[in-house]
C-alpha cells in the first residue's frame, strides 16, 4: 500500500471504533424521537456516575498491565462499606465518606493480592485478572451471603434475609441516594432547546480532582517508572526500576480509586444490587474506555469522556429507537448487552492485528531497501 494511501487510512483505523459509535449514535438519536434537553440531561447524570470509575482503568494501563478487569475487586469493596454504612443508619456526606474509609483497607488488600498473582502471570494479565475477579466474587458472596447477619452483627432487619443471616438482593441507600450530585445544586434553561438541566456540580469537581491527579501522576517518579515498565519491560528492569512493586502499585491504586468510583456510582443510583452490580461495573467501564478510542496499550482522560458520552448515548437511546423501528424495545435491550462484550472482543483483536503490523514493519525496516525489494518481488 503506498504512502498516501496509508497516512490517510491510519487515523480511520486507529479511531474506528469511535467512528462506528458516532454513526450509530447520528441513526438512532433521530429514531428514538428524545428530544435535547432530556438527552443532556440524561448524558451529564452519566458522564458523573460512570466517569470516576472508568478514569480507574488508566492506571494500569500506564504501567502495561492492560485493562484491569479486576477493577471490580474495588468495587465489592465499595458495596462492603456501603451495605455497613446503611446498617449503622450514618447518611449523607458523612455516609459516603465513611464507607470510603471502610472500603478502602479492603480495596488495598484485594490489589495487593491481585497485584502479585498478575506478576505471575505477566503478559497475561488481562485474563488472569478477569478469572481472579471471579474467584474474589465467590469469596465476596459468600461474605455477605452467610456471615453477615451470622459472624458479623447486622441490626437493620430490612437489610437482612427472612432467614436471619445474609444480606437481601436489594440493598435501598436512600440515606446516601444523590448525597454527593446534589450537594451544590444548579439547574439551568437551555438557550435553544425548551427544558431545564440540573448538573451534579459536586460530582464534576471531584471528577475534574481526579483528572488533575491523573495528569500531575503521570509527571512524577513513580509514574514514570510506570510508564516505562509500559514502554519495555525488560528495558525498566535494566534500568533499576522495581518492576514487580511498581506493577503492584498500579493495581493497588486501581483498585482503591475502583472503589471510590463504585461508591460514587451507587450514590446516584440510590440502590445496590448486593450480588451483580459490581460485575456491570466493571464491564461496562471497560467497554466505554475502549469505545472512547483507548487501546490494551494507550489510554488517556480524553478516551474516558468521549466514550462514556458515546456508550451511555447509545445506551439511552437504543432501546426507543429498537421499539420505533421494529416495535420492540428489546430490540435495543439485546443490542446494548452485544455491543458491550462485542467491542471488547473487537478492541482485542485490533491490538492484536496493530501489534502485528508494527512488528512486520519493524522486521521491514531492518531489512531496508535490499530486503523489500525481494519482498516486492
Amino acid at each position: 500500500m503506498n504512502s498516501p494511501v496509508r497516512s490517510l487510512l491510519k487515523p480511520i483505523l486507529n479511531n474506528a471504533v469511535p467512528l462506528i459509535f458516532i454513526a450509530i449514535s447520528a441513526v438512532a438519536i433521530p429514531l428514538s424521537g428524545f428530544s435535547a434537553s432530556y438527552l443532556i440531561q440524561e448524558l451529564l447524570i452519566r458522564i458523573g456516575r460512570n466517569s470516576f470509575l472508568i478514569l480507574s482503568l488508566l492506571i494500569p494501563i500506564m504501567a502495561g498491565m492492560g485493562l484491569n478487569f479486576g477493577m471490580v475487586l474495588g468495587a465489592m469493596a465499595g458495596q462492603i462499606g456501603l451495605i455497613l454504612v446503611s446498617d449503622w443508619a450514618i447518611v449523607g456526606i458523612p455516609g459516603v465518606l465513611l464507607a470510603m474509609m471502610i472500603g478502602t483497607p479492603i480495596a488495598v488488600l484485594l490489589g495487593l493480592l491481585c497485584g502479585h498473582v498478575l506478576n505471575r502471570a505477566k503478559g497475561q494479565e488481562m485474563v488472569t485478572s478477569y478469572i481472579l475477579g471471579f474467584f474474589i466474587n465467590g469469596i465476596y458472596q459468600l461474605f455477605v451471603l452467610y456471615f453477615m447477619g451470622w459472624i458479623i452483627p447486622i441490626g437493620n432487619p430490612s437489610l437482612v434475609l427472612s432467614r436471619g443471616y445474609g444480606i437481601r438482593n436489594a440493598v435501598s441507600l436512600l440515606g446516601v441516594r444523590g448525597v454527593l450530585d446534589n450537594l451544590i445544586p444548579l439547574s439551568f434553561t437551555l438557550p435553544f432547546f425548551s427544558g431545564t438541566v440540573k448538573v451534579p456540580v459536586a460530582t464534576f469537581l471531584v471528577i475534574a480532582v481526579f483528572c488533575v491527579f491523573v495528569v500531575w501522576f503521570r509527571r512524577t517518579k513513580l509514574g514514570q517508572d510506570m510508564r516505562a515498565i509500559g514502554q519495555d519491560m525488560a528495558v525498566a528492569d535494566s534500568a533499576g526500576i522495581p518492576v514487580n512493586r511498581t506493577r503492584v502499585i498500579a493495581i493497588v491504586i486501581s483498585t482503591v480509586l475502583a472503589c471510590y468510583g463504585q461508591i460514587i456510582f451507587l450514590q446516584n443510583m440510590g440502590t445496590l444490587n448486593t450480588y451483580n452490580s459490581h460485575d456491570q461495573a466493571g464491564m461496562f467501564s471497560i467497554a466505554a474506555l475502549l469505545i472512547g478510542g483507548a487501546s490494551v496499550s494507550r489510554a488517556g482522560i480524553a478516551n474516558v469522556f468521549v466514550g462514556v458520552v458515546l456508550f451511555h448515548l447509545m445506551f439511552i437511546v437504543a432501546p426507543m429507537a429498537g421499539k420505533n423501528l421494529m416495535g420492540q424495545a428489546q430490540i435495543g435491550e439485546y443490542f446494548r448487552v452485544f455491543v458491550s462484550y462485542g467491542i471488547i472482543a473487537i478492541a482485542l483483536v485490533l491490538h492484536a492485528w496493530k501489534r502485528n503490523r508494527d512488528r512486520a514493519e519493524a522486521r521491514r525496516s531492518l531489512r531496508g531497501p535490499a530486503g523489500a525489494g525481494k519482498e516486492g518481488a
